[in-house]
């Protein structure tokens, strides 16, 4: 059972997508709930919201089809990107690749839902859409080891991370600046709890298997699985938590297989194997 943010009368509210009965306001299933999604992560409960959906009868829940998405939280503690983590794509930039996590952040400012457009600055003729797979941390985690990081993740999103690229070029110091438009970060429409993400995996219950791929007006532009990946997603976890601590809610936006040019009137999309998709147009320069 996933977890999103749909909107009512035009107010995002916390939502449950179950597998067959559609989907569910929180409140209208736990009516003391007052939160969002990321406060539902935060105070572990989502067993408490699960047994709250079997039991409801079909009243309860809307059409999936029938509901409008929004970003499933605007406001996470932190957002970590993760560049030129694919060795493939490492190697397409001619880059090298990095002994370290080539990492940095993101402002909540950067921060869209599913269907709402990007905008291009007007600093930047060259502007990159990435796809990407999100971890969202479950509960706090401070300098954990690799093999119990990804306990502490609670589950999976799809990520469309937006670069200005002629900015980054000229100066690699000009990172995030390059990263920290409005728009240029794009998350859900659901999150998917770490278990259900890795059932559905065809090859079984293994991140490694994963594909990302970054799609444009229609075509599939680059693809990847994460066991390509540099660095896995319990090592970026790990590695963090020796940095910082993370917090429920926060997001590591893990590497893009590959980065494609957007223009205005193009409409991107991240597709994550067990996910939903993600999809963004490209709106003109703002």
């Amino acid at each position: 059972m996933r977890l999103a943010s749909i909107l009512v009368d035009d107010v995002p509210r916390a939502a449950v997508v179950h597998p067959t009965k559609g989907v569910a306001v929180v409140a209208d299933l736990l009516p003391e709930f007052t939160g969002d999604v990321m406060s539902l992560i935060a105070d572990r409960r989502m067993d408490e919201v699960e047994e709250a959906a079997a039991t409801a009868d079909g009243a309860a829940f809307r059409p999936a089809d029938e509901v409008t998405y929004a970003a499933p939280y605007r406001n996470p503690p932190k957002i970590w990107g993760i560049g030129l983590n694919y060795v493939d794509h490492a190697a397409d930039l001619a880059e090298v690749v990095p002994d370290e996590p080539a990492s940095f952040i993101k402002g909540n400012h950067t921060i869209i839902g599913p269907g709402e457009p990007i905008p291009l600055p007007v600093q930047s003729e060259r502007v990159t859409a990435e796809a990407e797979v999100g971890l969202v941390i479950g509960r706090y985690c401070r300098n954990v080891d690799e093999d119990t990081a990804l306990d502490h993740v609670f589950g999976l999103c799809a990520v469309l991370d937006q670069t200005a690229e002629d900015i980054l070029q000229r100066n690699p110091r000009f990172l995030t600046r390059s990263k920290n438009f409005p728009g240029f970060f794009s998350f859900g429409p659901h999150i998917v709890p770490l278990a259900e993400a890795l059932a559905a995996q065809p090859g079984g219950p293994d991140l490694a298997g994963v594909e990302v791929s970054t799609v444009v007006n229609g075509e599939q532009r680059r693809s990847n699985v994460v066991g390509r990946m540099r660095f896995s997603p319990a090592f970026l976890v790990s590695f963090h938590s020796k940095v910082m601590p993370l917090y429920p809610g926060d997001i590591i936006s893990t590497g893009t297989p590959g980065a494609v040019v957007v223009t205005a009137g193009d409409v991107a999309r991240c597709e994550v194997s067990g996910l939903e998709p993600l999809v963004n147009p490209v709106a003109g320069p703002v």
